[in-house]
């Protein structure tokens, strides 16, 4: 049997039961002499016949004995393993991370892909119980860490996004936005978010009509950080077959990469939510989650389950109950 105490300074109760118990000697003892002082013990046999000696101390005793056996309660003894779910109280976050070659660009330091991993660890720094689950895309949309409160587990997922991550080449915001409405566990609304982390290139995948279906049928809104700058842009480094860093070229010519704010702009609109306009600064992603996602409607969820060994203090109380029980009739 696995006995394990929760609260072993209970037991420094014993000092007051022990204190108790001397209480209820001398006081036996005292009163024993005061008879004894009234009548010799063979007239006082005869002038209460049924009375005994030996009753108060009985009475004492097992009176002390439930005193025990609650201090034994509050120790609070375990043993017997069970199995108990864990409830969460939260909100439902998605971010959709941008992992195409264009997120390489240099217009911030050291690169869009870096500045937008910082800002989700900001995210991840200021929730509060809530779930976390991340998907890449770029040429595809792949769920890289299904929804969880295990941080530490989505901070690796999320450290480990290159744009390798996702096997074909190109920017498809949409299809991003569509897998995200299906990451989600249930169909509950309004306690979901999607957050779409990006510098706004998007090759036809239709992202404003995917955004604003989620608010429409799934009441779920989006928030979109645009990163990179708008106006002049930024290369993209490449590496050569030999190894040499370069930049991509496009017939002959270095490519720019241009945040599109507009698109990222419609794309919080259509859904409801707000476009975050982070451009070649910072973010502040924890005022957006106290702002905009810590008010909204949470919801209990079961997320795993613990192994705890099951409480036994009720067998102490019913001890104790059944000894003062004795104790009342004995009197």
């Amino acid at each position: 049997m696995d006995l394990r105490f929760e609260h072993l300074e209970a037991l420094n109760w014993l000092w007051a039961v022990a204190a108790l118990a001397t209480l209820i000697v001398v006081a036996w003892r005292r009163r024993r002499r005061r008879l004894e002082r009234f009548a010799a013990s063979p007239l006082l046999s005869r002038l209460a016949p049924t009375r005994s000696r030996l009753r108060p101390l009985v009475r004492g005793g097992l009176a002390l004995a439930a005193l025990v056996a609650l201090v034994a309660g509050l120790i609070d003894p375990r043993w017997g393993l069970v199995p108990r779910p864990v409830f969460h109280r939260g909100v439902d976050v998605i971010v959709i991370f941008d992992c195409s070659r264009s997120m390489l660009a240099e217009d911030v330091r050291p690169n869009r892909l870096e500045r937008g991993r910082a800002f989700v660890h900001d995210l991840v720094d200021a929730l509060d119980g809530d779930r976390v689950g991340l998907i890449a895309f770029a040429g595809d949309a792949a769920i890289t860490c299904p929804l969880t409160s295990d941080y530490a587990a989505f901070r690796l997922a999320l450290d480990a996004l290159t744009p390798q991550t996702v096997g074909r080449g190109g920017s498809l915001a949409g299809d991003a936005l569509r897998l995200a409405g299906e990451a989600f566990l249930d169909d509950v609304p309004d306690h979901k978010v999607v957050l779409l982390v990006s510098d706004g290139e998007d090759h036809g995948s239709f992202a404003i009509e995917a955004a604003r279906t989620l608010r429409e049928e799934r009441s779920i809104p989006v928030f979109t950080v645009g990163i990179g700058d708008a106006d002049e842009g930024g290369r993209i480094p490449v590496e050569d077959r030999d190894g040499e860093r370069r930049y991509l070229m496009y017939d002959g010519e270095v490519v720019w990469s241009k945040l599109d704010p507009a698109l990222m702009r419609d794309v919080a609109l259509a859904a409801g939510g707000a476009y975050i306009p982070v451009g070649t600064g910072t973010a502040d992603m924890a005022r957006l989650y106290d702002d905009r996602i810590e008010p909204m409607a949470k919801r209990e969820f079961e997320e795993t389950q613990t192994i705890q060994r099951e409480p036994r203090y009720q067998w102490c109380v019913a001890i104790a109950l059944g000894l003062l029980c004795l104790e009342s009739l004995v009197g």
